[in-house]
C-alpha cells in the first residue's frame, strides 16, 4: 500500500497534535539478523528519516523523537562514537532536506547538548539557526536527554532568574522546559518493548496525560503502515483526563 492510500485511512479521524516516539531495538534487530550494532543503528537512522517525513504528511504538527538518552552515552566508547557520527550526518541531512524546507519544519535539539563535542554542537547550532523562523511544523530531537534532568535544569534557570515560590506554577515551569514552545504530548509510541512497558524518562513533564502505544517490533521494523495503525488506535481512545 502506497503512502497516499495509507493517508486516506486517516480521513475523518481526530489526530493528536503532538506525537512522541521512543526509538528502541536497533541493536536487538541487528543481533536478530546476525549483524553488528553499528548496522542496526544505521538501519534505524534510515527508518527515522522516512518516519519523520511521513508523520508530517499525516497532519501531525509536533513530533518529538527520543534519539539519544544520557544513559545511551554510557555505552561502549566505539558505539557511542558511531551514534554521534550518525547524529552529525543526520543533522546535516535534515538541514538539506528539500521536503522539510518546503514544509517549514522548525528543528529543535533538546537535552544537555553542552556535554557533546564542539563539532557536534556546531552542527546543532547550524540546524537550529537555519530553521528558527519556521513555524508551521516542529521537530524536537532529544539528544543527551533525560526527563528528570530537564526539570532540574528548568528549576536551576528559575532560581538563577530570582523567581520565588510565589512565582511558581505549572505555566511557569513549562516556560522554562526545553519544550517550552511545544504543547504537551498526546501520544507516545515506543518500539522494541518485548519485556515491559516504560518510557525511560522521555519528556516526563509533557507525558502526564499522554496515551501510550507499546510495540514489540524493533525500531528498524517500524513502518508507515504501523504509524497509521497507531494513529487510528489513538483516535479510538477515550481521553477523559480524570473527568
Amino acid at each position: 500500500m502506497n503512502d497516499d492510500e495509507l493517508l486516506k485511512k486517516l480521513e475523518g479521524i481526530k489526530l493528536p497534535l503532538h506525537v512522541g516516539i521512543i526509538i528502541d531495538g536497533n541493536r536487538r534487530w541487528a543481533k536478530k539478523h546476525i549483524l553488528n550494532a553499528f548496522n542496526g543503528h544505521e538501519k534505524g537512522f534510515d527508518i527515522l528519516k522516512k518516519i519523520i517525513k511521513f508523520t508530517f504528511k499525516t497532519g501531525i504538527k509536533f513530533l518529538s523523537i527520543y534519539c539519544l538518552s544520557m544513559e545511551n552515552l554510557k555505552r561502549k566508547e566505539g558505539e557511542v562514537k558511531h551514534l554521534l557520527k550518525l547524529l552529525k550526518k543526520g543533522l546535516k541531512e535534515l538541514r538539506e532536506d528539500k521536503t522539510l524546507k518546503e514544509d517549514e519544519v522548525k528543528i529543535n535539539i533538546i537535552g544537555r547538548t553542552h556535554l557533546l563535542s564542539e563539532e557536534l554542537q556546531e552542527e546543532i547550532r547550524q540546524t537550529q539557526e537555519l530553521t528558527k523562523d519556521y513555524d508551521k511544523l516542529t521537530l524536537n530531537l532529544c539528544i543527551a536527554y533525560d526527563g528528570q534532568d530537564e526539570i532540574v535544569d528548568a528549576v536551576k534557570t528559575m532560581i538563577n532568574k530570582g523567581l520565588t515560590s510565589n512565582d511558581l506554577n505549572r505555566e511557569t515551569i513549562k516556560k522554562h522546559l526545553y519544550t517550552k514552545d511545544s504543547p504537551e504530548l498526546d501520544l507516545i509510541i515506543r518500539t522494541g518493548m518485548k519485556d515491559g512497558a516504560r518510557i525511560s524518562g522521555f519528556l516526563v513533564w509533557d507525558a502526564s496525560y499522554a496515551e501510550f502505544i507499546f510495540r514489540d517490533k524493533y525500531w528498524p521494523e517500524y513502518t508507515n503502515e504501523m504509524l497509521i495503525q497507531d494513529l487510528i488506535e489513538y483516535s479510538r481512545r477515550n481521553r477523559r483526563r480524570g473527568k
